[in-house]
């Protein structure tokens, strides 16, 4: 049976992939994208573009801050799940400005349940992140760790996120399923994030960055993966939950730079800098919850996920 689907951040590289997922399956979607922040509008433009040619998805360019918007959208659509993607994304950004990153991801997250309750929408779905285990060197991260010590200004507001879910299922009786994302990568990924502007530069000949000694851990998850999991999560509420969604298998950052080049089939040119702020030193998903709980079973493999990402980064952006 289809759903009527309300979703913020749309337009961005995981929601255009799980909104084209939820509209080939016949659900009606409804999204609300401010368009802004973090890089170039164009990407997200040229996502809205991908998403037109379906007539079950309606893009809406508005803020999720903005009561008055989500309460006439909610009165239209009558959603029956709402999946909450809509942040102010990036660790280290969120150290310089940590009140912008306040006011979009909590202040917005609020705004939005207050119209969820109101307009008595059973369930949610959010958008968290790994980030909020912060600095810890031993895996893997379970969702029953204590993660009171968040890196970053943004892992912040994500635990804040959680929290307010935590607080309407416990007020309202909401279906709040709040999803840990691990380095999630793929076609259409923001054009900052590690993988996408190291295969751009290795592809050029133009020398990349390293942070550190190429040592850290990260559990790159590829973009398909993840979708399934959200749809997954939107096909079963459970309540409040925590759940991690990640491959479960951290690659070092010199792995991953070699698995890049080997795919390019050029030579990675490597300028080693200090690690940065914010930074941590790993990522490590255990996802026996998810796959308990959500039937969640990811199975792309780095070089497969990184295949892919260059063809289409081929076709995107030729050399």
């Amino acid at each position: 049976m289809s759903k009527n689907i309300f979703m913020t951040g749309g337009a961005g590289f995981i929601g255009s992939h799980t909104a084209q997922a939820l509209a080939a399956r016949g659900d009606r979607v409804t999204i609300v994208d401010a368009f802004d922040f973090g890089y170039d509008a164009k990407h997200k433009e040229n996502n809205a573009a991908l998403l037109e040619k379906y007539p079950n998805v309606q893009m809406v360019r508005g803020d999720i801050r903005d009561s008055a918007l989500l309460h006439r959208l909610f009165s239209n659509e009558k959603p029956d799940v709402v999946v909450h993607l809509a942040a102010r994304a990036g660790v280290r950004p969120s150290l310089e400005d940590p009140v912008s990153y306040s006011d979009i991801n909590i202040t917005g997250t609020i705004r939005l349940l207050e119209i969820i309750q109101k307009h008595d929408v059973p369930h949610l779905v959010f958008a968290s992140s790994s980030s909020i285990y912060g600095a810890r060197k031993q895996g893997p991260f379970r969702e029953s760790d204590v993660v009171d010590i968040p890196a970053s200004a943004y892992a912040a507001t994500k635990k804040a996120g959680e929290l307010f879910c935590a607080n309407w299922n416990y007020l309202y009786g909401l279906h709040a399923t709040c999803l840990r994302f691990f380095t999630v990568y793929g076609p259409r990924q923001r054009p900052e994030m590690a993988i996408s502007l190291f295969t751009d530069r290795i592809r050029k000949g133009i020398p990349i960055t390293m942070f550190g000694d190429g040592s850290s851990l990260r559990d790159y998850t590829f973009v398909q993966d993840i979708v399934q999991g959200v749809l997954r999560a939107i096909d079963h509420p459970i309540g409040y939950e925590v759940l991690n969604l990640g491959n479960g298998s951290p690659v070092r950052l010199d792995t991953l730079i070699h698995t890049i080049a080997d795919v390019v089939g050029k030579e990675a040119i490597i300028q080693k800098l200090p690690d940065q702020p914010g930074d941590v030193p790993m990522t490590f998903a255990d996802i026996q919850k998810a796959k308990s709980q959500i039937g969640y079973n990811p199975k792309t493999t780095l070089k497969e996920g990184i295949t892919q990402f260059y063809h289409w980064l081929s076709e995107y952006d030729p050399v």
